[in-house]
Order: structure tokens, then sequence, then C-alpha cells
């Protein structure tokens, strides 16, 4: 016996709300509860020892040795900690237009090549326009099997009968279970149908990809839980009118949550960009002020990136304060700290910190980086071409060390750079000498004297 209930959801957070409210008691936000109507079954099952699932003593359990498939792709392997690893669920959102299609038609008929037999499921395009797409991309004929379909059943009788070695979902907004009486996209739809393919990819040890829309805040549309039922979240940054898209980690059970890939989007689709610290320095000018080349690390690979800032005086009564790929709170302190330790008269200035080629900052190794910028483009006086910098500020002015400094040592003298400004306590922990000059430095002065000349 079911019957129909009302209820109300927060499209965010997934919150369940006995009467509609304009702020969501659990997230915060305004204007996202939205009416539902659900089935409530009356019935009572009892769990019995045979039908539940037993326990098992930790040292007992053996682990799975399967091998991950590679996507036959370097840079999405890399991304997701080596490979897709067999029974796992993994989450792609990203913007409209962005390549999430495109990047996964590719990687099904490169794997189809080499393992065998996939599947691709397309609530939104017909297999005609599919078809369509794989023959702009010239790639080569494997054993793909295309099906349109939204209902989650349909798929499931499918997949039974195909058997193949790996599924996509494109998208999960338009998968919808029969028995849940709600339209596709809604919050019940979404989170069941996420926990169904969880729980199918789980029992049949079968890798599933799902595509996720996002919100104009860039996070994946529905309830927040969906990034906590799935086993990886990837996002596939960059803008449109822009060739570089980079493909983003920020949760993996099987890796690093902070690893990147760089690809390229051209007239055959997304290809790889084997040295994204390459491309990120390509049109990098020389000899202008506010410019600084800094290290940093995204999960295991070092990447060297520009930062760029322009200060201004204040046109207005109150300075203006702006950032793009770092932190608002961090320059702000920054900025703060170069005042009071430095003596840089900045309360009248507007600051624009911005970091070239869409990449998000957030290690505190890039302050030195922020700093030296900002005190170049203030004082007119471009830094060294040849130098990088790197190391975290204090509040007091002192440069604490950084992690791993020796892999970003040889990333920069691989591309040529010959001088590295380091923290002074990092030389205690190089164990191998490197191929380039060691300018160490205790406070953010010291490093304005050597970078700048103390002017």
């Amino acid at each position: 016996m079911a019957r129909i209930r009302r209820s109300f959801f927060c499209q965010k957070c997934g919150q369940e709300s006995p009467k509609w409210q304009g702020r969501c008691p659990n997230c915060g936000e305004w204007n996202t509860i939205v009416e539902e109507m659900t089935t409530v079954s009356e019935g009572r099952r009892e769990l019995t020892a045979q039908s539940a699932s037993q326990p098992n003593l930790l040292a007992s359990v053996v682990t799975d040795t399967s091998p991950r498939f590679s996507t036959q792709s370097p840079e999405f392997d890399r991304v997701l900690g080596g490979g897709v690893v067999p029974g796992s669920l993994v989450l792609i959102g990203g913007d409209p237009g962005i390549g999430k299609s495109t990047l996964l038609l590719q990687t099904v008929v490169r794997m189809s090549q080499q393992y065998g037999r996939m599947l691709y499921v397309s609530g939104e395009e017909s297999v005609q326009q599919i078809k369509m797409r794989f023959d702009r991309l010239e790639l080569e004929p494997g054993e793909v099997y295309l099906l349109n379909e939204t209902n989650l059943a349909d798929v499931e009788t499918w997949i039974a009968r195909l058997k193949p070695c790996l599924v996509i979902i494109d998208s999960i907004q338009t998968i919808y279970r029969p028995e849940i009486t709600v339209a596709p996209g809604s919050v019940s739809q979404v989170r069941e149908c996420t926990g169904h393919l969880m729980r199918l990819s789980k029992t049949q040890n079968l890798p599933i990809f799902v595509v996720g829309h996002v919100t104009k805040e860039g996070a994946v549309a529905g309830p927040r839980l969906l990034e906590h039922i799935v086993d990886t979240v990837l996002y596939l940054e960059g803008e449109r009118h822009h060739t570089f898209r980079i493909l983003r980690s920020v949760k993996n059970r099987f890796g690093s949550t902070n690893e990147i890939g760089i690809f390229e989007m051209s007239e055959c689709g997304l290809t790889e960009v084997q040295s994204p610290s390459e491309w990120f320095l390509a049109q990098r000018p020389s000899g202008a002020a506010g410019s600084v080349v800094v290290p940093t690390l995204e999960g295991s690979r070092p990447v060297l990136v520009e930062i760029q800032a322009l200060v201004t005086a204040s046109s207005f009564g109150q300075a203006r304060r702006m950032t793009t790929g770092v932190d608002y709170n961090r320059v702000a302190m920054i900025m703060a700290v170069l005042e009071k330790r430095v003596g840089l008269h900045l309360i009248q200035q507007d600051a624009y910190v911005n970091v070239v080629g869409g990449v998000r900052l957030d290690e505190p190794a890039v302050d030195l980086g922020i700093a030296l910028a900002i005190a170049s483009s203030h004082r007119g006086i471009p830094t060294r071409a040849e130098c990088v910098v790197m190391g975290e500020i204090g509040l007091t002015g002192e440069i604490r060390a950084v992690n791993q400094l020796e892999k970003r040592i040889k990333e920069a003298v691989k591309l040529g750079f010959c001088q590295c400004v380091i923290p002074r306590s990092n030389l205690r922990y190089l164990k191998s000498p490197v191929n380039a000059e060691l300018v160490a430095v205790n406070t953010l002065q010291e490093a304005l004297e050597v970078t700048l000349g103390g002017k």
C-alpha cells in the first residue's frame, strides 16, 4: 500500500522540510526549496540474518586485485589516479558546451578498441546526433553501443543484456525511475537514480561515468548529496571562447584530489597538452612589471604559472581589490603585510591580481609570488625573467618553508629558469644538488631587495 505525500526539498543540499520556506535551514541558501510529490510505502520490511549483509573481520577481507582500465589518455588517467577502477562511479560536471560529452565519447571509443564493448546512454541527444559528433571527431570505429533512453529500469535491462565493460550516463538530470512520481531532474529523482547506479556499479563491478549539469555558481546541479554518493568528482573547466580545458579532480577515493589534466579543444576533439607549464607561460610578456612566475603543485605534478598584478591609484574614496584564480582574503592579508612590514603605501591603490590560464591556486606556497607581483607593479620595476619564486608569508613578514621543493625546482630548470628565490628554512631539506642559482631569504623585505633591488 502506498500513498502520495507532499514534501519540500532544497535543490542545493537536499534537505527535506515540512513546509515551504524562503531560506533553507540546513545550508542557508535562499529560494532553493521546491515542492515535490513523493510516494510513501506503508509496508514494513524486516531484515533477517539471511537477507542482511554480514560483518566481516578486517584481517579476513580479501582486496580486489583487478587492474585499472586505461582511458588511453595519460592526462585523463592522471586525474583519475592511474585509470578507471572497476566498480567505481565517476561524476563529471562542467558548463554547457565545455566538452564533457566530447571527452567521454572519445574515451569510450578508444577504450572499446582495447577492452571491448562499451555502452553510451544519452537522455539529451538522439543516436543520430551522437553519430554526427563521432564523424566530426574522425574517430576510429569501435564496439560502442548507443542508447537513447531516460528510464533507468530500461537502461539496467540493456546493461544486463550487453554486459559492457563501461557505461556512460549523459546526463543524470534526464534519467528517472518510474516508481518515483516526480519529474526527472528533481531532487528525489537525482538522488535515487544516483544511489541506484552506485549499487549497480558495486554489485556488478561495472565502472559508470555520470555527466552532471552545473549551476550558475559552478557546482553540480542537484542536491549536494550527489557528490557524496559517487566515488570520484571531476570538473571540466575553461572558457568557451578559449581552446584550453582543465579537467580537475575535487574528490577521488582512489587517488589524489588535486590532480589536473590539460586539454586543448580542436576540430578533432580534445587533445592532450603534454607540457602544461609551457602552455601557461607561452604568452608571458618580457620585461613587464607585475609579472612573476611561481612553481605550484597540482596533486603530484609541478606546474609553472604566471601571476600578474596591476596596482594603480584609486579614483574613488575606497580602494578596489579584485582577484582571479587566488583567494581574495589571502591577497588582502598579503597587501596588509606589504604595507605594515615593508612600507608600501597601498591604502589608496586599486589592486588587481590574476593567475594566467584559468588555474585556481589554493596552496600558500604562492604567497611570495603574489607579494612580489604586487610590489613589482607598484614600483614599476620588473623582476628578472629567468627567476621563479616560492614561499609562504607569515603575518610578521617571515618567509616560511614549502613542501616538495626539489620537484618545483626541477620543473623550473627544465623550462630554462636559472634562479630560484626560496625560503631559507628549505635549504636543510635539499637532498640533492640542483642546476639553478638558489637565493634563500628569511623575510619579505629580503625577497624584495633580491628581486627588485630594494628600490
